[in-house]
């Protein structure tokens, strides 16, 4: 029974692979980041002399912040998320002068990129060195030396013992070299890893940060929330004007007409009165598919894992729907839920060239997670649509989230969380429960 399999292997070794290379990028962007720290700590100094430091400081935090970013994006590839910490610009247009000089010297995550530079800038050398002397070491050990020695050359400095200077010893370097590649390989992660964590200690935004980080982005949501509320009321009042209002108001004077021939020509008031009952039908089924869009009767009726699976009944496409949610949402996140699931297989019908699609569906520890996936092309972009923007900003208003995953070639999955409790347990037919 093989402990390993050659899948896990080969994803271990290119892990560490991909670990090696990150090290070589953070042993140069250390090297870049020391006079980086010396142009801060120059720059600081020259605040001093009045009118200099008011034009390079700016300067200089713009490039220092520009590295902070860099590193928090790194990090977040390393699953270590760094919220930017930096307080917004003034409102009243953009600060010049004295005023921006302020702003910048003012917030605290200022003071903490300049002190995150020299030792983040040392880290990274360290550990970027690293992750390149272990390997080329381990691979000196198995392929350079005994290849040196056998052809007739001697070998000094390797090994903790002895010097290498036969074909015997030149071998005998295999199975050390071995190891210390191997460890090196699991190690490269690992390194990545700690320089991201240390990265945070200085570069992440401190609790007043996050203070008002959450603040604007509830003032952001706020307004999105807003926006969208105004533009479905608009959409329902368009709908209504357009649609069965104007059916309704010609079924008004039908049935006027009607009247003023109803003792003239019965006949002709029959057939308008045909007219009108048609119109009334149109009507009914105008008004239902407009309630429908506001919240669909079979969400009310069968919930959201329910209301899901009559969704992807009615696609053009194979859809799987998995899981389920063991109870009833409140209905604000139940319908929000509903609709930001239908918004993301529209997407797919539209624009995925997608031969089948599932829907996942999970209620754990107060968090509701919704996963919408396909087979199609991918290269899905949330910034050059409004699809999955608003599928954002339905989300945001309810302080959920979505991650999107859509590499060219596809597969394309969306997930979506949502932070909510279960109000009641299921009790219709289609649950399976009593």
């Amino acid at each position: 029974m093989e402990l390993v399999s050659d899948e896990q292997l080969s994803e271990w070794i290119w892990r560490g692979v991909r670990g090696t290379a990150a090290g070589a990028v953070s042993l140069l962007l250390g090297v870049l980041t020391i006079p980086l720290f010396v142009l801060s700590v120059v720059s600081l100094a020259l605040c001093l002399v009045p009118g200099l430091g008011q034009v390079v400081l700016p300067l200089t935090t713009g490039l220092v912040r520009a590295r902070a970013d860099l590193e928090r994006r790194r990090s977040a590839q390393r699953g270590v998320l760094i919220a930017r910490p930096y307080a917004p610009r003034p409102s009243k247009g953009l600060p010049g002068g004295w005023r921006r000089f302020r702003w910048i010297l003012q917030d605290v995550a200022t003071w903490r990129d300049f002190a995150w530079l020299l030792p983040g800038g040392i880290i990274a050398i360290v550990l970027g060195a690293l992750s390149l002397a272990l390997p080329v070491y381990g691979f000196e050990g198995i392929f350079l030396i005994p290849l040196w020695v056998w052809l007739g050359g001697a070998w000094y400095g390797y090994g903790a013992i002895w010097p290498i200077e036969d074909l015997g010893d030149g071998f005998l370097s295999l199975p050390q070299g071995a190891v210390i590649l191997g460890l090196a390989l699991f190690a490269a992660p690992w390194f990545r890893f700690a320089e991201a964590w240390f990265a945070k200690l200085f570069l992440a935004p401190t609790r007043a940060a996050e203070l008002r980080l959450r603040v604007t982005e509830l003032t952001e949501t706020r307004a999105d929330t807003v926006d969208a509320q105004a533009a479905e009321l608009r959409r329902i009042e368009r709908d209504l004007h357009d649609g069965a209002q104007a059916r309704l108001s010609s079924l008004g004077m039908t049935i006027g007409l009607a009247e003023e021939l109803m003792e003239r020509d019965p006949a002709a008031a029959r057939k308008l009165l045909a007219e009108a009952r048609d119109t009334s039908n149109t009507a009914l089924i105008e008004l239902r598919a407009l309630v429908r869009g506001i919240h669909p009767p079979v969400l009310a009726e069968r919930g959201l894992d329910g209301a899901v699976r009559a969704l992807a009944l009615s696609l053009p496409l194979p859809t799987a729907v998995d899981g389920g949610v063991p109870g009833r949402l409140e209905t604000p996140v139940e319908s929000a839920s509903y609709f930001v699931v239908a918004e993301a297989l529209a997407n797919v019908v539209k624009h995925s060239a997608a031969t089948t699609a599932w829907v996942s569906l999970r209620h754990e520890s107060g968090l509701l997670m919704l996963m919408v996936g396909d087979d199609g092309r991918g290269g899905a972009d949330p910034y050059r649509g409004t699809g999955l923007r608003g599928i954002e900003r339905r989300l945001a208003a309810f302080d959920g989230t979505m991650s999107l995953s859509s590499p060219p070639g596809g597969p394309t999955v969306v997930t979506m969380e949502l932070p909510c409790v279960l109000s009641s347990p299921k009790t219709s037919p289609s649950s399976g429960t009593a």
